[in-house]
C-alpha cells in the first residue's frame, strides 16, 4: 500500500531543502533528515492544496540492493508502517522527513528494520 500523493515529497528543490535545513537523526540502519515544512517550493509544481503536514520520502540506495524489487519491498514496509501507525493526530505536524536507509544486509530482518524505524520516529519526535 503507498502513501497518499498528499504525503510525499517530490522535486529537486524540495530535496536540498531538506539537506540544508534539516536536523539529522542517525540509527544503525538509517538516517532521519527532518526539516521544517516550507510550502512555498510547491508553487512550481502547480499544487493548490499545498497543505502543512507531515510529508515523507523514503531513499533507498542501490548499495541496499542490487535488486528492484528488494528495494521496493524495503519501500513499500516502510511505507504500510506510516499508513498503519500515522495518525490524523499527528498528521498535522508541518514537517518533511527524508528516510535514507544505508549499507547493510537487513532485507530478510525487517522486525529489525520496523524497531529502528519506530525508534528513530519517536526519537525524531514526530509520534509520541
Amino acid at each position: 500500500m503507498a502513501l497518499p500523493k498528499d504525503m510525499r515529497l517530490k522535486g529537486h528543490r524540495t530535496f536540498n531543502y531538506i539537506h540544508k535545513n534539516s536536523i539529522s537523526y542517525y540509527g544503525k540502519l538509517m538516517t532521519f533528515k527532518v526539516a521544517k515544512s516550507n510550502p512555498d517550493i510547491f508553487s512550481s509544481h502547480k499544487f493548490i492544496n499545498s497543505s502543512n503536514n507531515l510529508r515523507v520520502a523514503i531513499a533507498v540506495s542501490k548499495k541496499v540492493s542490487k535488486k528492484a524489487v528488494e528495494r521496493n519491498k524495503i519501500r513499500r514496509t516502510l511505507h504500510e508502517w506510516l499508513l498503519t501507525n500515522i495518525q490524523k493526530i499527528n498528521n498535522h505536524k508541518p514537517y518533511w522527513l527524508l528516510v535514507n536507509l544505508k549499507i547493510g544486509d537487513f532485507c530478510n530482518d525487517k522486525n529489525a528494520l520496523l524497531e529502528e524505524f519506530q525508534n528513530l520516529m519517536f526519537k525524531s519526535r514526530l509520534i509520541k
